[in-house]
């Protein structure tokens, strides 16, 4: 059996008129297509609106104790009811009287005596008009809605792109996790690079040129931490900390990390040749180590950034400072997750700043497989 669609309610009306056979009249006329309500009065007529909004009125103007007017006047004057629509329906046919309506906020003025097919038609025409206009309004205010969620999707996205790439701040907008900044524990990859020389050369030459070479270096630095999908945490002047693993997991964060060495080292050597052109010695040493750090935003209202710290940045910053121009050091841990995949050679063990025991260092050789980035 085919289910018949529910008829939508009929449309209220309610007919204000001090005259018993005129609200007879009207409710004659109206009854097949709508809800009619009947107020003889128009503080009757007040009452019956505050009690359950019509969908429109028609009121008469020329009632005792209250007029027409003061009827549209305390309708329009209400925020809760100055939207129903209002059609005046007298026998003040002056032109005088039905701008005097219209200008109170009436939709419509019809005179006495009222023609059936001329009232069922404005009726059905204003009623169709409201309609719309209420659609629209709601239209608006869902449109509304959506543009300030959008605006702050947008607002975070921006602030997230200020510490992760955009592949891995819209990852994180995707996620619509919440907690991304809060403080918490995970097992990351960290690198640390900077320049060998910078010291000398920031003696040797003017600020201008200083910050040229700095803006070449993090340009072509942060392409390729963008490119890998690093959160890139901070710049340290002629160097970098980026990590891998957070905020979202990746499958390989050893094997990510390293081939963005690998990849910054072979950028390096463009960057070193083009500066040696210009009388520049500048070289580029990285460290790289693997474990547990607490990350989440660090600083304080109006300035935070999303840091990581711990012992594993303090060994990836420490085998940085050790590495020579040209040389990628990394940790045991490091080299314990990436197996065969990378060529590595132990070059002993350093004691290192900060740690009671000495560290067994490697130095990374090159790739035997391609590890593809991403997450």
């Amino acid at each position: 059996m085919t289910d018949i669609p529910a008829r939508a309610p009929k449309p209220t009306i309610l007919v204000v008129d001090d005259t018993p056979a005129n609200l007879s009249l009207m409710s004659d006329i109206l009854e097949d297509d709508y809800i009619v309500k009947l107020a003889p009065s128009g503080a009757r007529a007040l009452k019956i609106v505050a009690n359950a909004l019509p969908d429109l009125i028609l009121l008469d103007i020329m009632m005792p104790e209250m007029d027409g007017y003061e009827v549209c006047v305390a309708l329009k004057t209400n925020p809760a009811t100055r939207d129903i629509p209002v059609i005046f329906v007298t026998a003040l046919d002056s032109t005088e009287d039905e701008a005097r309506g219209l200008a109170l906020g009436a939709i419509d003025y019809l005179t006495k005596p009222v023609n059936p097919a001329i009232l069922c038609a404005r009726v059905r025409t204003h009623l169709t008009l409201h309609n719309q206009t209420l659609a629209l309004q709601e239209w608006n205010h869902t449109l509304e809605q959506r543009v300030e969620e959008e605006s702050a999707r947008v607002e975070r996205l921006d602030r997230l792109r200020r510490f992760f790439s955009p592949a891995v701040a819209e990852k994180v907008i995707a996620s619509e996790n919440d907690d991304v900044l809060a403080p918490r524990q995970r097992e990351i990859v960290v690198v640390f690079l900077d320049l060998r020389g910078y010291t000398a050369f920031t003696e040797k030459y003017g600020a201008e040129v200083v910050m040229r070479v700095l803006a070449e270096f993090h340009a072509a630095m942060g392409k390729l931490v963008m490119r890998f999908g690093g959160t890139l945490e901070r710049f340290t002047g002629d160097g970098m900390m980026i990590f891998f693993n957070d905020p979202v997991e990746i499958a390989d964060p050893a094997g990510t990390a390293l081939n963005m060495v690998l990849a910054m080292q072979e950028a390096f050597v463009v960057l070193e040749q083009t500066w040696s052109a210009r009388g520049y010695t500048l070289t580029m040493g990285i460290g790289v180590a693997k474990g547990l750090a607490t990350i989440g935003a660090i600083g304080f209202d109006g300035r935070r950034d999303y840091g990581a710290i711990g012992g594993v940045t303090n060994l990836a910053a420490r085998l940085c400072g050790e590495a020579e121009g040209g040389q990628i050091l990394m940790a045991k841990s490091v080299v314990d997750s990436i197996a065969d995949i990378f060529g590595a050679r132990q070059i002993g063990e350093l004691t290192l700043k900060g740690f009671a025991q000495p560290q067994p260092v490697f130095e990374l050789g090159e790739r035997r497989a391609v590890v593809r980035a991403g997450t």
